[in-house]
């Protein structure tokens, strides 16, 4: 059993070895930024707020839920972070300081209302204009910020990480931030960097084995280093994603993004969804041991909405 685990895994990195790849990442010295060559773009837009997405790499999207909803959908996962089941699940990360919860990954499987929300055209239907194809869930989670607390994220782009480690092969993904709170300049809100998202940053360091656990709590492997945000800030500068409560943030995955701590008194929390093309499927990891949990990296490519049968088995095996 022991031999056959190691020849397996030996020959996985020999698959790896073989794939052609346009974007090297964790490396052991410096290498210079690579300019995009895929599209940002890759369907047709028609709605209107996303009209700049192609040059700025992201778009605000105001009043996405209304009112009822934000209340709705902020007492569901308020009761999520309370629930005593959880703790202790590997799909609940805990503040590394104040030792609060801080994500919930997965949670379209744990939330009815959050499993049938993603359905919506005004939701997935984004994600189909950008890229052009069906898309599936990648990833699903509840980010909260909690005041006095709550700890940002160093810069970073996600497709980074997502073909390093999870082997997206090319950045045709979203991700699509629902804000539940009011996001003020103040309270660890998202910072942006325009046009970033047609740069790849390689970064350096070999990604060590596990080292997801680490990463969603901070991450230290895959992210760029000071004179790298020097220059891209230089170039792009740096706007922040501020709203009322329901408004979102639709954004491309290479897009350079990061956000400070929260030491205000108002928290902050978000439903995230991720959409990937089912053109842009996963395959083994590029700079990575091996793959990510399925919570944190799903491998099955069902179309959100394709096939009204798995969306109504998504949403049942929620609560």
């Amino acid at each position: 059993m022991r031999t056959g685990c190691i020849h397996s895994s030996s020959r996985r990195r020999q698959q790896v070895s073989d794939r052609s790849d346009r974007y090297q990442t964790r490396l052991t010295e410096p290498a210079p930024h690579l300019e995009r060559t895929d599209p940002t773009v890759w369907g047709r837009i028609t709605s209107p707020e996303l009209t700049g997405f192609d040059a700025n790499g992201y778009a605000m999207i105001p009043d996405l839920l209304s009112p009822d909803e934000v209340a709705a959908f902020g007492a569901e996962i308020g009761h999520l972070a309370a629930d005593p089941v959880l703790y202790g699940d590997e799909r609940v990360v805990v503040e590394p300081v104040a030792g609060q919860v801080r994500s919930v990954f997965q949670v379209h499987k744990l939330s009815k209302p959050i499993a049938e929300l993603l359905t919506e055209s005004r939701i997935v239907g984004l994600a189909e204009q950008i890229l052009g194809s069906a898309v599936y869930l990648h990833q699903s989670r509840v980010n909260y910020m909690p005041g006095f607390g709550g700890s940002g994220f160093a810069w970073h782009s996600d497709f980074e990480t997502w073909h390093a480690e999870d082997g997206m092969p090319a950045p045709r993904a979203v991700s699509l931030s629902i804000a539940l709170t009011d996001n003020f300049p103040f309270n660890g809100s998202l910072m942006l960097m325009p046009g970033s998202h047609r740069t790849f940053v390689p970064c350096l360091g070999e990604t060590p084995d596990g080292h997801y656990r680490e990463s969603l709590q901070e991450q230290r492997f895959g992210v760029p280093t000071n004179d790298d945000i020097t220059f891209l800030a230089a170039r792009f500068g740096i706007t922040q994603f501020t709203g009322r409560a329901g408004s979102a943030l639709l954004f491309d995955s290479n897009l350079m993004h990061g956000s400070s701590n929260n030491i205000t008194p108002f928290p902050r929390s978000n439903i995230f969804l991720v959409f990937n093309s089912v053109e842009n499927a996963l395959d083994e990891p590029y700079a990575a041991p091996r793959r990510r949990p399925a919570h944190i990296a799903a491998r099955e490519v069902t179309p959100v909405r394709a096939v009204p049968e798995a969306v109504a088995a998504l949403a049942d095996q929620a609560r």
